[in-house]
């Protein structure tokens, strides 16, 4: 028979070196447990004593934690007829806007700052999945850098009272050249997920693109902007459009089954992930350990730890099949009837190769820096195409993705011919605030754009062009075509 514990008997367990919790009138020993927590030990410290029943079930499956712990840690069940309102109350609340937590979101005025709050409010895994990135990190920094090596032109004299952001992508409207990039397991960060992402968007008036990993079935993001309010500032225009990243599954049918169910939807595109056939090693995000309660609906992908460690991406990404090739995109358009997009060139090569398939956009990027450290910006690659193939900017759409933190990055991203720039982090650290958070990162950008715009005598984005900028410091990292300009040794083929 189960041991009766009264509340009095678990309060004299408080301490991290004795440490109680009640979990569904289960009481647990979490001493040992509590420093190896995934989302770290703050928060089994906080209700140490305690019951902590709501806040368990706020992130974990309700069977999570009996199949997780020995049961030598189960210390029995609680004496209901022992509780009282002291004991009941629930521990004092950490203030959100102390020192340690997150700033209001008024007080925050670019992007950096939301990045800044992010590191100081989210679970120390959650912070490693979002901000790590291929081995040591060159790519990600310099996806930024770049820019910053790009200058600009100004031109004087010129009215700019009134100046229009406004493009569209893919034939859809865009109230400034954003586009909400795929970012798995948004609800790690809060709870409404992707579906507090879509919400902002369609408030703001971009698109969202809906990755494979989302922690939403992609039935509920649709569901969760149904209704007549305005798209943007669009007259006439209620629904988000709404893109759907693509993994190819290893059991090819999923994929079937999943591109037939999106486009039924009302998707308007497919972007078919090409930089990352296998996950790239991200040492931020397999030092924390995960938490095996995760899953993502769409995909399947399970979360847990081995004898790596702990990595999400790596783990997660278990499922996508590496043999997807050039000979598989006949079989995608079998698929689909929607516009394909190739999410990942990198190279002009590989641009080229798209326009010739047919491809209808392509997205220049590196996976956030997340794939193979040491490959080149974004930025960088987009000069590269209008070096070697300047012929595919009427041909096909291309957008950036990757670095993009200032209006100025999107101003030049814009005049090398970009149609519009995908962000993705930017918007996981903007949901921290919910869907609010989401429509004011992207008014900073907004704001920050219709400011490049005047100061270089722009009043629409068609006037855009690449002479308003200088790129002297960064044409000589540009190359001049497939093969290496002076070295000429090749390996005696094997295959």
């Amino acid at each position: 028979m189960a041991r009766v514990v009264t509340t009095q008997e678990i309060s004299k367990h408080a301490i991290p070196e004795d440490l109680w919790i009640v979990v569904d009138n289960t009481v647990y020993d979490l001493t040992e447990f509590a420093p190896e927590h995934p989302g770290g030990a703050d928060i089994i410290h906080r209700y140490a004593g305690k019951d902590a029943s709501t806040a368990y079930a706020e992130v974990h499956a309700p069977s999570l934690i009996k199949s997780s712990l020995h049961c030598s840690k189960i210390i029995g069940t609680l004496d209901p007829s022992s509780i009282t309102d002291e004991w009941a109350k629930s521990p004092p609340s950490v203030s959100k806007y102390s020192i340690d937590g997150k700033p209001p979101l008024e007080n925050l005025i670019n992007t950096h700052d939301f990045v800044a709050a992010a590191r100081q409010s989210i679970t120390p895994k959650t912070w490693a999945f979002y901000s790590s990135a291929a081995t040591d990190l060159n790519t990600k920094a310099r996806n930024n850098s770049a820019y910053t090596d790009i200058g600009l032109r100004p031109r004087i004299l010129v009215d700019v009272k009134n100046v229009d952001t406004r493009t569209t992508m893919l034939g859809q409207n865009m109230s400034v050249p954003i586009f909400c990039a795929p970012a798995a397991m948004a609800k790690m960060v809060h709870p409404d997920g992707e579906k507090g992402i879509a919400k902002g968007c369609k408030k703001i008036g971009i698109p969202q693109c809906i990755s494979t990993n989302a922690s939403f079935p992609i039935q509920e993001i649709f569901d969760s902007v149904k209704g007549n309010d305005n798209y943007g500032q669009f007259e006439g225009e209620s629904k988000l459009p709404i893109f759907f990243q693509l993994y190819v599954d290893k059991q090819r049918h999923k994929s079937e089954a999943l591109l037939k169910h999106v486009e039924e939807l009302g998707v308007k595109a497919i972007f078919l992930t090409v930089d990352a056939p296998v996950p790239g090693k991200r040492e931020a995000d397999e030092r924390v350990k995960a938490d095996e309660s995760l899953i993502t609906p769409m995909s399947g992908a399970k979360a847990k730890n081995d004898a790596k460690g702990g990595a999400l991406g790596r783990i997660m990404g278990s499922y996508i099949d590496a043999g997807v090739s050039w000979n598989d995109l006949p079989w995608l358009r079998k698929c689909t009837k929607l516009p394909l997009v190739l999410k990942g060139v990198q190279t002009a090569m590989d641009a080229r190769r798209a326009m010739e398939n047919g491809v209808d956009a392509i997205v220049l990027s590196n996976h956030g820096g997340r794939s193979l450290d040491t490959a080149p910006a974004p930025i960088l690659v987009l000069l590269e195409l209008q070096k070697c193939c300047p012929e595919i900017f009427d041909k096909m759409e291309v957008y950036v993705d990757g670095g993009v933190m200032r209006g100025t990055d999107i101003f030049k991203a814009l005049c090398l011919g970009a149609k519009s720039v995908g962000i993705g982090r930017g918007f996981l650290f903007a949901l921290n605030y919910g869907p609010e958070g989401v429509e004011k990162y992207v008014d900073i950008l907004k704001d920050e754009l219709e400011t490049t715009m005047r100061m270089m005598g722009v009043t629409d984005l068609s006037q855009v062009h690449p002479g308003m900028l200088n790129t002297k410091a960064v044409d000589h990292l540009i190359p001049d075509a497939e093969d290496h300009p002076y070295a000429k040794w090749r390996p005696k083929a094997r295959i």
